[in-house]
């Protein structure tokens, strides 16, 4: 009985790895043969996981049933569904936290005690830092997703930046998530054009609209289009730079909904950003640390003139009051 619940176990993980395995092959991996199998498969399907018979040669599929029967997890995916359970338990969308962690407490309770160590471990050295953004309503992540997915024009009231609420009509195409919010791309029908929405700012109305045949998107990056349209569009101000340092460390000193950023070549990247404010602009680009040279907007060079002669005089009066200090030091020594 114990080597059959084995083999069971085994047949099972199998299943879980591919799409679909013949009999013979099931058979030779398991050490027994087809008859054998078609029994275990058979006890599979009395435990609740539904196992397809595929056409043709015998061959076998695990498919989705109306049921959620237990899923077989190797060390790493173990430990990897944990921590994810523990992320989302803080993470930016509503109402999943409480659900991840009863799902959480539920797969502690069967962990190994050496997979219960590695997570904990992970917990007790990690440090969060509250929510990263705002929170999103799973419902609506779930509708959006189902609209994209079945080509469904979706009717939803709109808050923006500003403050002003508008009715908009759209052929939802991707959500896109920037690590701090969830956005809705899609071609607006009142305005025809792309726009890019903030989740957390919509309400959906419902029903859906009619269905739509999917446009060509804006850009093959979409990642990329949705960082652009967010960095400059909205602003008064829209900039840009060269940067004289490669993409990738460049990108890595500026969140994406901040700025776009291009490569040149190996030394060097196209930075654009947008700002309502030539003081805020002027800091995100310094800030990085890396030298650049200013193309637009043309008023920022003389801006930057301005800030930096501020800059230099409080240093300045910051260093004569140092002054005394550093020579008592140097007289002591």
């Amino acid at each position: 009985m114990v080597e059959t619940s084995a083999r069971l176990l085994r047949l099972l993980s199998l299943l879980q790895t591919r799409r679909e395995w013949s009999g013979t092959e099931l058979a030779e991996r398991l050490g027994v043969t087809p008859r054998t199998v078609r029994r275990d498969v058979g006890r599979l399907r009395e435990l609740g996981y539904p196992v397809a018979a595929t056409a043709g040669a015998p061959g076998y599929r695990l498919g989705a049933g109306t049921d959620l029967p237990p899923l077989l997890l190797d060390d790493d995916e173990a430990v990897a569904v944990a921590v994810g359970l523990r992320t989302a338990a803080g993470g930016s969308v509503t109402g999943i936290e409480e659900t991840s962690v009863r799902a959480l407490a539920k797969l502690e309770r069967v962990l190994p005690s050496r997979l219960r160590h590695r997570v904990r471990a992970l917990q007790s050295m990690t440090v969060p830092m509250g929510r990263a953004g705002s929170a999103v309503d799973p419902a609506a992540l779930t509708a959006i997703a189902s609209a994209c997915r079945d080509h469904e024009t979706l009717r939803f009231d709109y808050r923006s930046h500003e403050g002003q609420q508008s009715a908009r009509a759209a052929e939802p195409y991707r959500l896109v998530h920037s690590g701090r919010h969830w956005y809705l791309l899609g071609w607006d029908t009142g305005r025809a054009g792309w726009r890019t929405y903030r989740v957390d700012r919509l309400s959906l109305r419902t029903p859906n609209g009619p269905r739509f045949v999917p446009r060509d998107p804006p850009d093959a990056d979409l990642a990329a289009y949705v960082s652009r349209s967010l960095s400059s569009a909205p602003y008064r101000y829209q900039g840009r730079f060269t940067m004289h340092a490669p993409a990738e460390v460049v990108a890595g000193r500026m969140p994406a909904t901040v700025a776009a950023i291009e490569p040149i070549d190996a030394r060097s990247c196209t930075l654009t950003s947008g700002a309502n404010d030539l003081d805020e602009l002027a800091v995100w680009v310094a800030q990085t640390g890396v030298d650049f040279d200013v193309h637009e907007p043309p008023e920022l060079a003389d801006h930057l003139l301005a800030l930096s002669a501020r800059l230099a005089a409080a240093a300045q009066r910051a260093g004569a009051g140092r002054q005394p200090v550093a020579a008592a030091v140097r007289r002591a020594r």
